[in-house]
């Protein structure tokens, strides 16, 4: 007879998975999560909420803050509970019902399993089975702090391959303009469900499908997004800073607008054919990004060069001299705002550079240059202003070396034009020749007629000539140096 026996191996191994239930049970979270236990403490009779919140803290239940829903609406919950989900219809048990924290509530408190968490399982505990949101109506409903792991808002990636475009959408949950700052949605079900000016902040969303989710305008400041998918997401204009987005699939996700400022990414990350700009929203913010080695080359960078949507969000933010509420920004607020932009361009340009892409790189350390003579400017330290515009215009800082083959040839002929007119020389070759002789320093003591004589208006005018060729040479030797060796 085969010994049906554990091994001590697998003994060991039940052994670990019990104590690491019981510490969890005993952990924080179980405390905020747990369902309620039987307790003397007495129902509040009337609707004041703060009698009902410390009522559900007392039985266990601090995520919490509605009165209980009442019989009548509970009997319709629970049958609407009941209709079995049809993808082909379009039918679900809350479809375009408009729910409210209290109703959701009450069905996270009903779900099957309540007595306790489901099996420890990576590290995330979540109830068995989910609670089927999908079509309901959540707009801007309160739903801070709850644990919304169970839920389920959309198709699964199996479902949504094979529905049509109508399916998906009568599938998706509506959450515009709510608020699930500190919310729990890990591992949740959120294809293509409508969260744009949804409040995220500080919510749990790691490893939640959010496939083709609508996010724009959606502010998700500390939000933890690991491993999450986003993938042909829409995130224009919404607000990621200090977003943690480590494994996080983001391909083709449309991010024209966006504040990715100080978010975490890591070289798990995927920001294949990602959108950073449009017309209309422009370019992300980027500063302070961690980017981990994330590869930048899959980015689908605009084609036209000189494009606003090349410019950063960080700039065209700090250009701005008024607020958002009309109000025209403080001197110290524009300074920190134009040295945040050109921090911005100068690391995107660095991690550009180390990846090959030199040409971008180069327009991105181009607009930092422009900045640091805006702050210059801006903090009064005119000498190097100007020293900076003057480089701008001879050589646009090195990344313009056709600017610099222009003013030496209007400077070459427009001094020969000036020989021709003060010393009646011919045009060519000899005002021109000695143009150039003069540019380059060899044209002091030109010998016209036999005169030196020092104060010929034409041996002034070569020496003023050479002065201006010596600077122009200068910016020639910049612009190699910076453009070719990478000084």
């Amino acid at each position: 007879m085969i010994d049906k026996m554990s091994t001590p191996r697998q003994s060991s191994r039940k052994q670990l998975i019990n104590l690491k239930r019981l510490l969890f049970r005993k952990s924080f979270l179980f405390q905020l999560f747990r369902f309620p236990s039987h307790s003397s403490e007495q129902r509040p009779a009337t609707n004041d909420h703060q009698l009902w919140i410390d009522y559900w803290r007392h039985v266990g239940q601090p995520w919490r803050t509605e009165p209980e829903v009442d019989k009548k609406r509970q009997a319709y919950l629970t049958e609407r509970r009941s209709i079995i989900p049809d993808i082909q219809q379009g039918t679900y048990p809350f479809k375009n019902i408009k729910l409210s924290r209290a109703d959701v509530e009450w069905l996270i408190a009903r779900h099957e399993n309540k007595e306790e968490l489901a099996v420890y399982n990576d590290e995330i505990q979540r109830w068995d089975g989910e609670i089927d949101l999908r079509g309901a109506d959540l707009r801007h409903v309160d739903l801070r702090n709850l644990p919304l792991m169970c839920i389920r808002g959309g198709l699964t990636w199996d479902e949504w391959r094979i529905a049509t475009e109508e399916q998906r959408i009568k599938a998706s949950v509506s959450m515009q303009s709510a608020d699930l700052s500190w919310a729990h949605l890990e591992k949740a079900t959120l294809s293509g469900v409508q969260l744009s000016g949804a409040n995220l902040s500080w919510a749990h969303l790691e490893k939640a499908d959010l496939y083709g989710a609508n996010l724009d305008e959606a502010i998700l400041r500390y939000t933890q997004l690991n491993g999450a998918v986003l993938r042909r997401a829409h995130l224009k204009g919404a607000n990621l800073f200090r977003a943690n987005l480590e494994g996080a699939n983001l391909s083709f996700v449309n991010l024209a607008g966006a504040d990715i400022r100080s978010a975490f990414l890591d070289n798990a990350t995927t920001l294949r054919d990602a959108i950073p700009s449009d017309t209309r929203h422009g370019f992300m913010l980027v500063a302070d990004v961690r980017w981990s080695d994330v590869n930048l080359a899959v980015i689908r960078w605009p084609q036209e060069k000189w494009s606003k949507t090349l410019i950063l969000g960080d700039e065209f933010e700090a250009r701005k001299s008024k607020t958002l509420e009309g109000k025209r920004k403080a001197h110290t607020r524009r300074i920190v705002e134009y040295e945040t932009a050109m921090r911005a361009n100068r690391q995107l340009a660095t991690e550009l550079n180390d990846q090959g892409l030199s040409e971008l790189a180069d327009h991105f350390s181009y607009r930092a240059k422009l900045l640091q003579r805006v702050v210059w400017r801006r903090r009064m330290r005119f000498l190097k202003y100007i020293f900076s515009w003057f480089l701008y215009l001879i050589a646009g800082y090195g990344y313009r070396p056709l600017r610099s083959v222009m003013w030496y040839l209007f400077i070459i002929f427009g001094f020969a034009v000036a020989y021709l007119a003060l010393g009646h020389l011919p045009p060519f070759p000899d005002a021109f020749v000695f143009s150039v002789m003069s540019f380059h320093g060899r044209g002091f003591f030109p010998n016209l007629n036999g005169e030196t004589n020092l104060h010929n208006p034409l041996v002034v005018l070569a020496a003023f000539e050479a002065i201006i060729g010596l600077f122009i040479e200068i910016s020639f030797i910049a612009t190699f140096t910076q453009r070719y060796l990478g000084k």
